[in-house]
């Protein structure tokens, strides 16, 4: 017989790309492949890259260094969205054998290509019209005790051409998955094992499929699927209609937990930024999911510094921040990413770079607000009882045991590991768990009651 290969995946940046990696990798598993632990030398080592900000590109540029000297005589595979966008830079970098675009990733005849003849490169620039999204989503072969949580592609690129972004340049148009595919995919995940399901995609409420949008899809799952939590994405605030909201509210499986990226705070720099919203909007949208989905959580992604940012622009984001119940934000520093519309303006001067120093500045109070808007939302629910769905087990300095996992509304809660039944004790399990304190990470401290 002949020996078994190996093949190991390094991902960065998203949980699209997670759900992607381990698609690929079930793929390899299927044709006789053996997934590589790390200390092992793998026949094929994929990593997986990300290039949304200039900060995730050097990250990959880094990893994908670090991998051919960790393994030297490994064929080396660098795929995802650095790879479609900097393909030329990937192959300068000797000892990489394969780089694979967006769509030539899925193919695993692909990955050993090449050989002694050179750089195998497969990077196509088009998707073909009416093209569907490669489906993708956690592992459901082997042993997954223990993996409460799993990833579920529904949707890929996007169509909304915002100034700034790279990811249509990397991934293209907006496309879905079928949704007779994403409820076997999301079924063979609950058949698994997994308690949780998360939709990915880049832009998720920009699901489509004929008649059916995000909420019509939604409603299938949840009354098709036997998972025990069903959580969303990112969902773009002019998606985030009264329908998809009410959908979220009714359900006992979808959990009360959004992310609404805001990106600019007053309504020139939205303009600029080509965000299909005003600040009036956003706010709206905000306060309507306050208003018809209880005790949901909220966060937001927010970009300091965008060129042509003024000191006005900057503090009317952060008075619109301040002013919402937001339960944490995830800040960046603007990155001008080759190849946008943003960074043709500042190469012919009609939009000027903030100041470093003042970049830094701003993110600084914003990750400041940040905590303190998360510091407020973990404590409206210090006291009483929450949900917890327990994700894993930690030993603490003194020895002790804690189990940690998630509330519906995305607030992590540890208890002590005592009473467990078995070796897995309450890990997969949704218990209810008294809240008796704030730790000073912000995570809710309590104990199982039922």
């Amino acid at each position: 017989m002949p020996q078994e290969k190996s093949v190991l995946a390094i991902t960065l940046g998203c949980k699209l790309n997670y759900a992607e990696s381990s698609s690929i990798l079930e793929t390899f598993v299927r044709k006789g492949w053996r997934i590589a632990a790390e200390n092992d030398a793998p026949d094929l080592v994929i990593v997986h890259t990300c290039a949304v900000t200039g900060r995730a590109g050097q990250k990959s540029r880094q990893q994908i260094r670090k991998t051919m000297k960790k393994y030297p005589a490994s064929r080396i595979a660098v795929i995802g969205c650095y790879a479609q966008l900097e393909a030329d830079r990937v192959e300068s970098m000797e000892g990489v054998d394969t780089i694979l675009g967006s769509r030539e990733k899925f193919f695993t005849d692909n990955y050993m290509q090449g050989g002694d003849k050179g750089v195998f490169r497969a990077v196509s620039s088009l998707w073909a019209p009416g093209e569907r999204a490669f489906p993708a989503r956690s592992p459901v072969l082997g042993n997954v005790r223990g993996r409460t949580r799993a990833f579920l592609k529904i949707q890929d690129g996007c169509d909304y051409g915002c100034a700034y972004c790279a990811i249509p340049l990397a991934r293209g148009r907006s496309r879905s998955v079928d949704p007779g595919t994403v409820l076997r995919e999301a079924s063979a995940l609950a058949t698994a094992g997994y308690r949780e399901i998360v939709l990915t995609g880049v832009n998720i409420a920009d699901y489509r499929h004929g008649g059916e949008t995000i909420s019509d899809l939604l409603q299938a799952l949840d009354a098709t699927v036997d998972v025990l939590r069903i959580r969303i994405s990112s969902v773009e605030p002019d998606r985030c209609d009264d329908r998809l909201l009410r959908t979220v509210a009714s359900s006992p499986k979808i959990m009360p937990h959004f992310h609404l990226p805001l990106q600019g705070g007053s309504d020139e720099i939205l303009r600029a930024m080509r965000r299909p919203y005003t600040v009036a909007e956003y706010r709206e949208r905000f306060l309507r999911a306050v208003e018809l989905v209880p005790d949901c959580a909220i966060g937001a992604d927010v970009m300091a510094g965008y060129p042509g940012e003024s000191e006005r622009d900057f503090q009317g984001m952060y008075d619109l921040l301040e002013s919402l119940p937001i339960a944490y934000l995830h800040v960046f520093p603007c990155s001008v990413r080759p190849g946008t519309e943003l960074a043709r303006q500042v190469e012919r001067g009609s939009r000027r770079r903030v100041p470093p120093d003042v970049v830094r500045r701003r993110s600084r109070l914003l990750h400041e607000l940040g905590e303190k808007k998360k510091e407020a939302f973990v404590g409206r629910f210090a006291s009483g009882t929450l949900q917890v769905l327990f994700e894993e087990i930690s030993r603490e300095k003194d020895g002790s045991e804690r189990y940690s996992g998630y509330s519906r509304n995305y607030i992590r809660v540890g208890v002590p590991a005592e009473a467990a039944r078995d070796g897995a004790g309450y890990l997969g399990e949704v218990k209810t768990v008294r809240i008796e304190s704030v730790a000073p990470d912000l995570k809710l401290e309590g104990r199982i009651v039922t």
